[in-house]
């Protein structure tokens, strides 16, 4: 008698063992993506069959939009054309979802719920049964069964284990519908992603070819002898370079996500840095109307940049000054080693300043700090949220200062030297 009751504790301790092993490898695996939802519930079936001393388990889930129950995994290699197979809902499955219970049944052949359909697809005999009901959130998602207990009676140990691989089937299954609903978010994110770029490109060069031809015709209309005829002419010049501002920003978007790996990197000297800019003064609308200064304080310091990349976020930088300072205002581009570590580039100018509360908020994206309907200066708002992605992308830094309203702003680049992140 004794030897009788060390032998079922030492089973239960068996038990309870497999269960946290169980439990663990759940908890493991759960998030992975190389281990699917029919795996992880296939071990639970191979579990739940070697827990109670049966031949076989299977999981059987709701599908709440066809209102129907069927078969998502069985322990059977054999079983697996059950897969995607429904069952009615007055068959013993059926029973334990509808009336959220545990049924055990000795004798399948005296049951008239038993649905002998699905042992005839997959040639089997079910002699006995033990299913609980699968709960997720207070909701029955399905049912757990396990069939042909090896040695009859079903046991308390029986019911216990299977609950609680249930409650784990049931953790399961969620957490599996949950990555499935994310990775398919993600993926419509990415095509509705694709379809932005897509479509910006497509507007972008439909939009090119007319402008290019109101400019060229703009430009002739300059040059006539007739003086309201070139004023009317200037301001539709100015319209069209608005215009063309703006198109290139929609151009430039896909930079907002610039990524390391996609840099072409050359070593460059700050003045030649310098140069390029000053070179791309030609392409700055009023540009000629300003006083710009180029100070190169170590003219041979070299460093690691993408020439295009730099030189776009340079620009961007010296025309956001241009348009937030009047007309004969002073405008300073500086470069300079600050230490061993980093090298500096400055754009600095006396124009309106900016308030201490916007000089982050400046780089968001769209960010503007004039509200939109009365806004002095145009342009969609992401020239800086540009420059900062493709600083970042260099491994550096960019910032504003500004001393408030009125006070001119200074525009700061920090790029590590020798290819070092900062």
């Amino acid at each position: 008698m004794e030897t009788d009751y060390v032998a079922k504790l030492e089973q239960q301790v068996a038990n309870l063992t497999r269960l946290l092993d169980i439990t663990s490898v759940l908890n493991s695996v759960l998030l992975r993506k190389d281990v699917g939802l029919e795996t992880q519930l296939r071990y639970l079936m191979e579990a739940a069959a070697k827990l109670t001393n049966c031949e076989g388990a299977s999981v059987l889930l709701w599908d709440d939009a066809k209102q129907v129950l069927y078969f998502a995994a069985t322990s059977n290699e054999t079983a697996q054309n059950l897969i995607g197979k429904s069952v009615p809902l007055d068959s013993i499955a059926g029973t334990i979802f509808k009336q959220r219970k545990t049924i055990q049944v000795d004798n399948i052949a005296a049951d008239p719920r038993h649905y002998a359909q699905a042992d005839k697809t997959i040639q089997f005999v079910t002699r006995s049964l033990l299913g609980v009901p699968m709960i997720s959130n207070g909701k029955v998602i399905g049912v757990l069964e396990v069939v042909n207990k090896r040695r009859l009676p079903w046991t308390e140990e029986d019911h216990q284990n299977l609950q609680m691989l249930a409650s784990e089937a049931a953790v399961a299954i969620e957490v599996g519908q949950l990555v499935v609903a994310l990775q398919k978010a993600n993926t419509e994110l990415a095509e509705l992603d694709k379809l932005k770029s897509d479509f910006i490109a497509i507007v972008s060069h439909e939009l090119r070819t007319p402008l290019g031809i109101i400019l060229g015709y703009v430009s002739f209309l300059q040059d006539s002898p007739d003086e309201d005829v070139r004023s009317q002419a200037n301001k539709a010049m100015e319209g069209a370079l608005q215009l063309r501002r703006i198109i290139e920003s929609m151009v430039n978007l896909r930079y907002l996500k610039q990524k390391e790996s996609e840099l072409v990197k050359q070593e460059l000297t700050l003045q030649t840095i310098l140069d390029d800019l000053e070179r791309d003064l030609l392409s700055i609308a009023n540009a000629s109307n300003y006083h710009i200064e180029f100070i190169c304080h170590d003219p041979d310091v070299t460093v690691q940049v993408d020439r295009s990349r730099l030189a776009m976020a340079l620009t961007n930088l010296l025309t956001n000054a241009i348009s937030f300072t009047p007309q004969s205002g002073q405008i300073t581009v500086r470069a300079w080693r600050h230490t061993n570590q980093e090298v500096r580039l400055s754009v600095a100018d006396n124009g309106i300043g900016i308030a201490k509360e916007h000089l982050e908020k400046i780089f968001e994206e769209f960010y503007q700090v004039e509200d939109h309907m009365i806004r002095r200066v145009g342009g969609l708002g992401l020239g800086l949220s540009i420059c900062r992605a493709l600083i970042r992308a260099h491994g550096g830094r960019i910032w504003a200062e500004s001393d408030g309203l009125n006070q001119g702003a200074v525009f700061t680049i920090a790029l590590p030297l020798d290819d070092k992140k900062i």
